[in-house]
């Protein structure tokens, strides 16, 4: 145990004190924020320097009217199509917009005419003007106000909650355990893959280099091995809370900096002297804060607490279990592109469990399918993540624990005997008969 604890230091401090190690640790964190930063400046200065496109009508319904906004200006002609197209052509104006006479209840033959391809949010834009208007037209058409419309398509909101074996209601949404659950699932996918991929990395590295046969000298090479993935997960997760740490603080400065909460503090000003006058503001404002308290009331039955623990037990065990797999493949070649062949094999499951959360777990999180991959250990560290926030019965996440645990010490065990061979192997032309050859080659 004590040799364990060495080669956990040995890879921990060799990776922590490396010049690469506090680069990546400090200037990710920094990425974020300074290209959300960019980001933010770019729009501001976008939204400073925009000036509204001018589109061209040529309306023969005559049926329509388009009143200027902050993104379109339009201009009304009365001419021939041709003409109007030559009068367009003459400028560098956005758009030309053909509206024939049409039918109302069958609004077809609508053109645009561009000089260059434009953006799906300009034409969506102007398809709605178009829309709204023709809505309206149909409103008059059928004698219809637009107060009998909305009192005829009533707006239900479920309240959901979850009603316990004491009788005991607690609220919930279906919405934000939907959210938790997508997170946590990518997050497990993305950290497993890529701590195992450094795993398998090193142990090459270490491997072409020679060092190995100097450390196998004083320690079997499954203590290195599980040395060197232990090692090589306390420093993903170091780097993983100071990661979490720097970019949520300097996020929040960088969005401070350039004011982006000022516009909503403007807006909820201009909203409340509106409210004033506006009897029907005031009954949607406090329509809308009653929402957010429900919010704020589902995130509190959240158990929060729990959902972190499994995660790190699922992060864990689903790193030791891939890690262990990718150092034996590590262990069984001397380059990164002789590992390709034998990595999709490793990654397969864990790519299952990852489909499987918007396949299954998200869509149905208590059923069949659902179960399986949260039971299995190959799939069981995205699964479960994906699936605790909705709520998993005690004995379930105990079994899925429990196998992945033993799931674990048999990829462990299995990997060490592929390792203990493979890490002293150079040269050889390595294929899944000669991996099964060193798993069945007694010590």
């Amino acid at each position: 145990m004590n040799k364990i604890w060495l080669i956990i230091q040995r890879e921990f401090m060799n990776r922590v004190l490396k010049k690469s190690f506090l680069i990546t640790t400090i200037l990710v964190p920094l990425i974020f924020p300074a290209i959300i930063g960019g980001l933010a400046y770019v729009a501001i200065k976008d939204a400073e320097s925009a000036k509204a496109d001018v589109v061209h009508v040529l309306d023969e319904s005559k049926m329509f009217t388009f009143e200027d906004s902050k993104h379109f200006k339009f201009i009304s002609i009365d001419q021939s199509l041709d003409q109007a197209k030559k009068i367009y052509n003459a400028t560098k104006d956005f758009a030309l917009l053909y509206i024939p006479n049409l039918d109302i209840n069958k609004p077809e033959g609508v053109l645009l005419y561009t000089k260059e391809n434009p953006s799906i949010d300009k034409v969506g834009d102007l398809e709605s003007l178009i829309e709204n208007r023709i809505h309206d037209l149909k409103l008059q058409e059928y004698k219809i106000d637009e107060a009998t419309l909305k009192s005829l398509r009533p707006q239900v909101s479920l309240k959901q909650f979850n009603l316990t074996d004491s009788g005991e209601e607690k609220s919930s949404n279906s919405g934000i355990l939907y959210g938790l659950g997508f997170g946590l699932g990518i997050l497990i996918y993305m950290f497993v893959l890529i701590y195992g991929i450094q795993i398998m990395q090193g142990v090459i590295d270490e491997k072409t280099s020679k060092i190995v046969e100097v450390i196998v000298s004083s320690v079997k090479p499954f203590q290195l091995m599980l040395g060197k993935i232990i090692g090589i997960a306390s420093v993903g997760l170091l780097q993983f809370t100071i990661w979490i740490i720097l970019i949520s603080a300097l996020s929040s400065g960088t969005l401070a900096y350039f004011g982006l909460k000022m516009p909503q503090k403007q807006m909820m000003e201009q909203m409340t002297k509106q409210m004033n006058n506006d009897p029907e503001m005031k009954a949607a404002m406090d329509q809308q804060n009653s929402k957010v308290g429900e919010l704020l009331g589902n995130l509190s039955e959240i158990p929060f607490g729990k959902i972190a623990v499994v995660f790190v037990f699922y992060f864990l065990g689903g790193y030791l279990l891939y890690g262990a797999l990718f150092a034996a493949v590590g262990s069984a070649v001397d380059s990164q592109q002789e590992a390709q062949q034998f990595q999709f094999p490793v990654t397969l499951p864990l790519l299952i469990g990852y489909l499987g959360l918007f396949m299954f777990i998200l869509r149905d999180p208590h059923g069949s399918a659902s179960f399986w991959l949260s039971i299995i250990p190959f799939t069981s560290p995205v699964a479960m993540v994906g699936r605790i926030s909705f709520g998993v019965p005690d004995w379930e996440l105990a079994l899925s624990m429990i196998l992945l645990v033993a799931g674990f010490l048999l990829t462990t065990w299995i990997a060490g005997r592929i390792y203990r061979v493979g890490i002293l192997m150079t040269g050889t032309k390595v294929s899944y008969k000669v991996l099964a050859k060193w798993f069945m080659m007694k010590s």
